[in-house]
């Protein structure tokens, strides 16, 4: 395949009617288009919210739209039943987003241990890359993987704001590294370009200069500008890069 000339939004939420109401997704995704976001990655956070996000990739065809399957740790409460991709006309490409976090004492560790680790069995079953989430809980998210260590587990650490000790580590694991807004207004430790994912998290973390207002997937295009500086890369090769990891870890 040539140079790519397109970007792709590895991780948002555009499918959630929480976030994006009918008329703001269809925006969402003609900026998307007019701003060469050619491919788009509606995450899953729950059971029903990760059939919300296929329902809205199978809704909108003329998109190059594609959903994971996940259950967010803070969501280990919520109800999951059974699932089995393999025969499905339009299955999920990862797993995600899964992991654990935490950031709040009402956090039940035993729980979102117990949900990870089902989580993690369901990826190896369904053959899917996984999409991390893991907020000051690093240690036992590397100690979980230990006991998967006889798999090949690949996917990629979304959205990451830890130390250089825990980027290592990750990288050693061969996972990507989710890179969005949040990069573009602190001082987070970055990794090689080749092990870089793009994302937005829309309607989160809006880059600089849209900080605080809704974010979209269009403005992956800010953050690989913003990229390409940090790195004194040309931003087509920025583009590139990005877009064959994203390809490469998803298959899409």
């Amino acid at each position: 395949m040539g140079e790519r000339t397109y970007l792709i939004d590895s991780h948002c939420h555009l499918h959630d009617q929480e976030f994006f109401a009918p008329a703001a997704q269809l925006s969402g995704l003609k900026n998307a288009a007019l701003n060469r976001v050619d491919k788009i990655v509606c995450i899953g956070t729950d059971h029903q919210d990760s059939l919300n996000a296929q329902r809205f990739v199978q809704e909108h065809p003329e998109s190059n739209l594609f959903w994971s399957y996940g259950i967010h740790p803070s969501e280990w409460q919520a109800s999951r039943s059974a699932v089995d991709f393999k025969n499905q006309a339009n299955p999920p490409i990862a797993i995600g987003e899964v992991g654990l976090d935490y950031h709040y004492e009402t956090s039940d560790k035993k729980q979102q241990i117990a949900l990870f680790e089902e989580m993690l069995q369901l990826a190896i079953d369904q053959n899917l890359p996984l999409i991390f989430h893991v907020r000051e809980a690093f240690d036992d998210f590397f100690a979980i993987l230990g006991n998967f260590s006889a798999t090949n587990l690949r996917g990629v650490v979304h959205s990451f704001t830890d130390n250089k000790k825990n980027l290592r580590r990750s990288l050693e694991y061969g996972f990507y590294i989710g890179v969005n807004g949040l990069a573009t207004y602190s001082t987070l430790p970055l990794p090689p370009l080749e092990r870089i994912l793009l994302e937005t998290d829309a309607p989160f973390l809006s880059p600089v200069p849209y900080r605080g207002e809704t974010n979209e997937p269009s403005r992956i295009k800010e953050i690989a500008t913003w990229l390409a500086t940090k790195l004194q890369l040309d931003l087509p090769v920025v583009i590139n890069q990005t877009t064959k990891n994203t390809e490469d870890l998803f298959g899409i």
